[in-house]
């Protein structure tokens, strides 16, 4: 098994800084053990303040593998049945779906429950309502397709999962994160964001404007409206002690977790909170993976279960391809000195 070389690491990182306008952090791990990290650019333009290893990024959508490990946590305390619809943790549920989808159909972007709030694209994310509010406008529509015959990729299923957690324990989602994941893990420097409050060494996000070579600061949104499915700040080594909890059965019994990495062809390869392959581009072997983004905010996970390789990269823009440059570490990672 090969480690990779330092230098060729840096220069990966460097080429892609000057080239690709990579702005962010980056990590290599080989079973839980940090081989390499990085973190090179700006967590804020306007005071030119640097980019650091410790640095806090939205990590978007990996907020959904939490989320599924919460559901798995209460699934293994007999408290949800992953084939009961949202009806039984949910009763107050408006939605047609109340007694058709199931908290495996949720897990699975399953569910056929119309995403409304793509149609209105970032608007559903400015308004401040409730949990309850935001719920019932843009969770609650009709059913685009029958429950668990495809996947259609939607916040909707991950922000009702939220829900009947806190519902089951009648504890607030964040309570229970912390409780369940983020203590037990040590994982001090991650967290459930909120636009009431600012989050110490947090990178400011930017998008990139491609015509005009320049960046330009994110959208004002509500960070809380993304709730159990975006809403959450973290670091690229914080992301690595998840990482080996939930690969090594640390956080989830043995038989839940083959539970939670078991990926459905007929789904498009979904997995609770992750999507498995058995080899793409340049990964010649199974792996898991878990990208993230809002507006700026980008992130990209991969876990290779051969090589036991963990590649994390965070940014704080959307202008690089972070899966491109996650396959050059990754190669970088398996090829002997």
């Amino acid at each position: 098994m090969g480690f990779g070389n330092i230098a060729e690491f840096e220069k990966i990182v460097e080429t892609y800084k000057t080239e690709k306008n990579f702005n962010g952090a980056v990590l290599v791990a080989t079973d839980g053990k940090i081989d390499f990290i990085r973190a090179v650019g700006l967590a804020d333009r306007e005071s030119n303040r640097q980019m650091l290893t410790t640095s806090k990024f939205k990590i978007a959508s990996i907020t959904k593998t939490f989320t599924a490990v919460l559901i798995l946590k209460l699934y293994e305390q007999g408290k949800i049945d992953l084939n009961e619809t949202i009806g039984k943790y949910f009763p107050e549920y408006k939605g047609i779906g109340k007694d058709k989808v199931t908290i495996r159909q949720l897990l699975t972007y399953s569910s056929g429950i119309t995403n409304e709030s793509e149609k209105v694209e970032m608007l559903s994310f400015k308004s401040p309502l409730t949990l309850s509010e935001y719920i019932n406008k843009y969770c609650s529509g009709n059913l685009d397709f029958e429950p668990g015959s495809k996947s259609v990729y939607s916040n909707t299923e991950y922000i009702i999962l939220g829900k009947i957690i806190e519902k089951v324990t009648g504890k607030s989602y964040d309570k229970v994160l912390q409780k369940e994941i983020l203590s037990p893990l040590k994982m001090k420097n991650s967290g459930l964001g909120s636009s009431r409050k600012t989050v110490k060494n947090s990178v400011k996000s930017y998008t990139s404007d491609k015509t005009k070579k320049e960046f330009n600061n994110d959208e004002p949104y509500l960070i809380e409206n993304f709730f159990a499915a975006g809403a959450m700040y973290s670091t690229v080594e914080d992301l690595l002690k998840f990482d080996s909890a939930i690969f090594n059965a640390k956080l989830l019994k043995p038989k839940t977790t083959e539970l939670m990495l078991k990926y459905y062809p007929a789904l498009g390869n979904v997995a609770f909170g992750f999507w498995g392959s058995d080899g793409y581009g340049n990964f010649a072997e199974k792996f898991y993976y878990r990208p993230g983004g809002i507006l700026g905010s980008t992130d990209n996970w991969i876990h290779t279960t051969s090589t036991k390789k963990t590649i994390i990269v965070m940014s704080n823009t959307d202008a690089t391809n972070l899966f491109e440059l996650s396959e050059k570490l990754y190669l970088e990672s398996i090829r002997k000195k």
